[in-house]
């Protein structure tokens, strides 16, 4: 049991590392998660209002214009 722990851990922190150096998080939040279902959503444009200080309309019509959170922040930033 105290192995597998400490492979879980271990795994863990090798796919955090990965995915950091990607480009992939945004402070402590994954930006680029597939938003499949409501509460993704929910996140994705909670996460665009508090990054951009827009309304949940605009998050919601950036989400849904460039499909992730990350392409979303990006591209508002440079219209701005």
């Amino acid at each position: 049991m105290k192995a597998g722990t400490a492979q879980k851990l271990v795994l863990n922190m090798i796919s955090t590392a990965i995915m950091i150096q990607l480009g992939r998080i945004k402070g402590n939040k994954m930006v680029d998660m597939q938003l499949t279902n409501g509460k993704l959503i929910t996140r994705g444009t909670t996460m665009i209002m508090k990054e951009l200080n827009v309304t949940a309309i605009e998050a919601g019509e950036l989400l849904n214009k460039f499909g992730n959170v990350r392409k979303a922040i990006e591209h508002y930033k440079k219209e701005k």
